[in-house]
C-alpha cells in the first residue's frame, strides 16, 4: 500500500523539504532562469537531485534578506 503523498514534497514536507527553481522563484518574484542564474553563479544556494535543483527556504529568505537594500 502506497503513502499518501502531501503537497509540499515527496517526504512529506518538514523542516529538511526544500523548494522547486519554481517554487522559489515564484517566492522571490522572479522568473525561473533568474533562480538558475543566480544558483550557477554561487549567489543562491541549493543542492542538486538528479536533475533537479532544491533550494531551502531559508536560503531564499538569506538571499533576499542580504540583496535587499533601502534608498532613501
Amino acid at each position: 500500500m502506497e503513502r499518501p503523498r502531501s503537497e509540499s514534497g515527496p517526504a512529506g514536507g518538514g523542516p529538511s523539504a526544500g523548494l522547486t527553481v519554481a517554487q522559489a522563484a515564484r517566492m522571490m518574484r522572479v522568473s525561473n532562469m533568474t533562480v538558475y542564474r543566480l544558483i550557477r553563479s554561487g549567489s543562491l544556494k541549493a543542492l542538486r537531485v538528479g536533475n533537479r535543483y532544491v533550494v531551502q527556504e531559508a536560503d531564499v529568505h538569506a538571499y533576499l534578506s542580504e540583496s535587499y537594500f533601502r534608498v532613501v
